[in-house]
């Protein structure tokens, strides 16, 4: 009887724990199930572009956890004058090495295509390591923290070469180049926001904590990164593309594409380009469409910098109107970021296959919201011009990787990559050096941001409606 007692206790005793062992445990697997749901929407999962949406989230999430922990020690510590010096170390030390190892960057990978995932997943557990070696200097600010970050951005830039080039393969029906890099920038954005906060009350526990917190998600990133499908890693379907210039002067453009086959028993291959001292085909060959793009992003890339190091600098010293210092970056910050999020997200809806279009026309809109930023200074223009940059950059760049894909062959796409990324890193670099020098005026600082969308814009906006009239000669995607 006492046993049977015993057992009747048990038993709503047991219920009780797993009713709240589930009360518990549903609001996670419902998140995780509605994340995974809209990952893999229309068509993603089965491509599987819905497995590298969750890898670049994943991705973005550790990268902001040290961007928290690198800008509190660099810039929010110590005094502006003396963060304008430390701001400035930190680009030297930590962006002219990375512009002359950028260039390796491509072809190295170029020589991986049976290795992306590994290269994504390499990338990742680097980072992860590079995190806990910078947790014991960061504190300090030591110099020591310097080759690290450095580290890290070489590691960063090589995981994002890869996944750019990686998209095509995993292309779902009916999606357009523009809509798919729309879908995993915006995972990124989204999870960047999410992490931000984490960071934080991270930060305030300790300076090395947002370092452990990204250590960890970087090494879970490692372990999905291998989750990916396997036609990420095989060349099936394939066919080496080789771009030949005319023979004669004038400008290089787009012969027919030619194949590599397979040599018949008995035969000899052929002789590779290289071993002829031809060079690999590169942006050069692809037309004008992706260097007019490359313009055109190089004066979001150079405005970004600027106002990113010049605002910052600027409202530290002179808040805007009724708000303080901290508010009034926390305002920029904040516009900057839903303008981002809201050029993916448009991205994502445009159903027209015209990136050459879609980049003249933002960097129109841009210099438009620039020029009157300029002229009618105030906290809603600034608020407008920053939302406005991250909306018409975040849309820019999504067209150009859409024409790189589109136009450069598969042997040479991560090269492309590479080296547009070491060219916008550079603009970016440029600007944000022209943001730390500038006066703090704000009148002359949205003049200058004018300066720079002008300059893109006459360099570009001509060539890209005229190649958009023309056409792509030869699409590498359809």
């Amino acid at each position: 009887m006492a046993s049977a007692r015993s057992h009747d206790g048990a038993g709503p005793l047991r219920r009780t724990g797993r009713s709240i062992g589930h009360a518990l445990h549903t609001p996670f697997t419902g998140t995780a199930r509605g994340i995974r749901k809209a990952t893999h929407a229309h068509g993603a999962g089965e491509s599987g572009l819905g497995r590298l949406i969750e890898l670049h989230a994943v991705n973005g999430a550790g990268d902001v956890m040290i961007t928290i922990a690198l800008a509190s020690t660099v810039f929010f510590s110590v005094p502006t004058d003396e963060a304008r010096g430390r701001v400035a170390l930190y680009l030297a030390v930590t962006m002219a090495p990375f512009i002359v190892l950028a260039p390796v960057i491509g072809p190295l990978l170029d020589h991986l295509p049976h290795g992306r995932r590994a290269a994504m997943a390499g990338s990742m557990l680097a980072r992860a390591l590079l995190a806990l070696t910078m947790s014991g200097a960061v504190a300090t600010g030591g110099l020591e923290l310097y080759p690290a970050a450095l580290g890290v951005l070489v590691c960063s830039k090589a995981y994002g070469v890869v996944r750019s080039a990686v998209v095509p393969r995993l292309l779902p029906p009916r999606f357009s180049l523009v809509k798919a890099n729309s879908r995993v920038t915006l995972a990124g954005l989204l999870a960047t926001g999410a992490a931000a906060p984490i960071g934080a009350g991270l930060q305030s526990i300790g300076p090395p904590w947002p370092l452990y917190g990204a250590c960890a998600i970087f090494v879970g990133g490692a372990v999905l990164a291998f989750t990916m499908p396997p036609k990420v890693d095989s060349a099936k379907g394939e066919s080496k593309a080789h771009l030949v210039p005319p023979h004669g002067g004038g400008a290089v453009r787009p012969e027919p594409l030619r194949t590599s086959a397979t040599p018949k028993a008995g035969k000899k291959p052929a002789r590779s380009k290289e071993k002829n001292g031809e060079k690999r085909p590169g942006l050069r060959s692809v037309g004008p469409s992706v260097l007019h793009g490359l313009q055109a992003n190089a004066a979001h890339r150079a405005l970004s910098g600027f106002l990113i190091f010049f605002l910052a600098f600027l409202l530290r010293e002179q808040p805007l109107a009724g708000q303080s210092a901290a508010v009034s970056l926390g305002i920029v910050g904040v516009a900057a970021g839903t303008g981002n999020a809201l050029g993916t997200a448009v991205g994502s809806w445009l159903r027209a296959r015209g990136p050459e279009v879609i980049i003249a026309s933002v960097l129109g809109l841009a210099l438009g919201v620039a020029v009157l930023a300029a002229i009618f200074f105030s906290t809603v223009m600034v608020a407008a011009l920053a939302a406005m940059a991250g909306f018409t950059q975040a849309l820019s760049k999504l067209s150009l990787d859409a024409m790189i894909q589109r136009d450069v062959p598969e042997e040479v796409r991560t090269s492309a990559f590479a080296r547009s990324e070491t060219l916008l890193q550079m603009a970016w670099v440029v600007g944000g050096a022209i943001g730390i020098a500038l006066p703090l005026n704000g009148v002359l600082g949205m003049s200058v941001a004018s300066g720079i969308l002008a300059l893109g814009a006459g360099a570009s906006v001509r060539g890209l409606l005229s190649t958009a009239r023309r056409g792509s000669p030869h699409p590498r995607v359809a």
